[in-house]
């Protein structure tokens, strides 16, 4: 079956890409002739490619505009996070066997972006792709480590609480608790809280800007973090995120 296009999508996006091959700038005039539609097409076309950001006008016409720069950076960061993290990664498995996870923001939840297995025969929710809410999950908790306590409240206000187990948080004003322990002690937890039995320690990870961009957690069964060797564990998480963090030129 053909594949449906949407014409004027297409459209926009055939004219972004002339955009793009003149870097000097391009006038609307010439935008008309090369892609051969009347000027009034062209103009909605340009005048909504400008409204969100992908392309700007100046005295030279039409360049590219921020917003294409922004989307190209998550993509090349993303690349960037997953080459330089998966080495980290796969040696904090075998310091813990435990199985490890990375996670970036998007809304109101934290995406599962790798993961690399324990040779245990624990099995978790995280897979590559998935997503969890930021209340219920250690990676979550600490994605949010920088925003303000406005921000937080902010962002979880938008968000109807489900109870995942029985120690699942079901109020901001808990998750604000919680985060605000996570950013004195460097690292947060989910103390079951999305699986029964199952308890996170997760850490941020930061990039050359002193911005935290995403987070890895290692998960366990209840009471793997106590005592000496818990301890000892969560400091190895914790170092992890930061060897990762230098690797994307953090300096903090």
């Amino acid at each position: 079956m053909a594949k449906a296009i949407l014409q004027t999508v297409d459209r926009a996006l055939q004219l972004l890409e002339i955009v793009a091959e003149h870097p000097e700038g391009v006038m609307a005039k010439e935008l008309e002739e090369c892609m051969e539609l009347n000027k009034v097409t062209v103009h909605r076309l340009l005048a909504t490619l400008e409204n969100r950001g992908f392309i700007e006008r100046d005295g030279n016409g039409y360049t590219m505009g921020i917003k294409v720069v922004e989307l190209s950076s998550m993509k090349l960061n993303n690349v960037e996070l997953k080459t330089e993290a998966t080495p980290y990664l796969r040696k904090l498995v075998k310091e813990l066997g435990l199985p490890v996870q990375m996670a970036i923001l998007e809304g109101q939840e934290a995406v599962f972006i790798d993961k690399v297995e324990s040779l245990t025969s624990l099995r978790m929710y995280s897979q590559i792709g998935k997503r969890i809410p930021v209340y219920s999950s250690g990676v979550g908790k600490a994605l949010l480590l920088q925003k303000t306590d406005e921000e937080i409240l902010n962002l979880l206000s938008k968000i109807q609480f489900t109870q995942f187990t029985s120690k699942t948080l079901t109020s901001a004003e808990a998750v604000l608790e919680e985060i605000k322990q996570a950013r004195i002690t460097g690292y947060a937890v989910d103390h079951e809280e999305h699986e029964e039995g199952i308890v996170c320690i997760a850490a941020p990870i930061y990039d050359y800007r002193g911005e935290i961009i995403a987070a890895i957690s290692a998960g366990g069964r209840e009471g793997v973090f106590k005592g000496n060797w818990g301890q000892e564990s969560i400091q190895i998480i914790k170092n992890t995120a930061l060897e990762i963090s230098k690797r994307l030129g953090y300096r903090g």
